[in-house]
């Protein structure tokens, strides 16, 4: 994480803030002294397979903040909302006067090849992980401009940057967020925003802690539990580490978020462990 306080006076909107990587992102933010705006909307998506977050996840984040010294506040907010996310940003710099970092964080998956795909699995995963995104930053934009130095960071993934069974709609949503990224920043080069994504491996989540994804990775076990999927996760790199770390990520969030990356924009940076090392892009 980042030392300092780098971020001393800043504002910044995370959105997926209540746990994972979001919550870990805010705390980095917190701690290199930027008031940090928590997004998240504690509802069950139906067609999500796992537990998603709840009002105690976003209200624990908000405690960790407060007990290391930060300073937030609090939103609850579907991505999925164009109005909502307009009222949240509006509020946001109402209160606090400005907005200089948004990363738009917020996402699921489902699991269902795509002869079984319903409609409704394909519009709750698109619609929250490109449309969302597309909310977060186009509401984001006009107090962005007025910042010293205005940052955007997507999490898109490294499914991002290629095909695969199972979750076509998941991998069609994050290929979309890198395409909006790379288009977001040749728009706003203008006024010094930058706009750039990251592409994380398989990250030490929720999201991927639960049977449905176990079965994906472990389809030939009954009942496959962590050890049986282990294996697996491990060969979608060639460091052969099964999954990195929510901080892992928010080190390279941090970098982009820096000074040191002030020339850095329309760019999707892998944490991959090695795992794109093979593709041509």
């Amino acid at each position: 994480m980042t030392s300092g306080q780098e971020h001393a006076g800043e504002v910044a909107l995370i959105t997926g803030a209540a746990r994972g990587q979001g919550r870990s992102h805010a705390l980095a933010l917190a701690r290199a002294g930027a008031t940090v705006v928590l997004v998240d909307a504690p509802e069950p998506v139906e067609t999500t397979p796992y537990a998603l977050s709840t009002a105690e996840d976003l209200a624990q984040t908000v405690k960790e903040i407060m007990a290391a010294g930060g300073r937030c506040l609090s939103f609850a907010a579907d991505v999925r909302s164009h109005s909502r996310m307009h009222e949240v940003v509006r509020e946001a710099v109402a209160e606090l006067g400005r907005l200089d970092i948004v990363l738009a964080n917020a996402g699921v998956y489902s699991v269902g090849k795509v002869r079984d795909l319903t409609e409704q699995q394909w519009r709750e995963v698109v619609d929250i992980n490109l449309t969302g995104v597309f909310h977060t930053i186009q509401a984001s934009l006009e107090p962005l401009a007025a910042a010293p130095r205005g940052r955007i960071v997507a999490t898109a993934s490294g499914m991002g940057r290629r095909g695969a069974a199972n979750i076509a709609h998941y991998v069609a949503s994050k290929w979309g967020v890198i395409g909006l990224v790379k288009s977001v920043a040749i728009e706003v080069a203008p006024s010094g925003i930058t706009c750039n994504a990251v592409l994380p491996t398989v990250v030490n989540t929720t999201m991927i802690h639960n049977e449905p994804t176990y079965r994906l990775f472990a389809p030939h076990v009954e009942a496959p539990g962590i050890e049986d999927a282990k294996p697996a996760f491990g060969s979608t790199n060639p460091m052969g580490i099964p999954w990195v770390e929510p901080s892992d990520i928010t080190d390279a969030v941090m970098f982009l978020l820096s000074d040191k990356a002030r020339y850095i924009s329309g760019e999707a940076l892998s944490i991959s462990a090695g795992g794109m090392a093979s593709n041509a892009t």
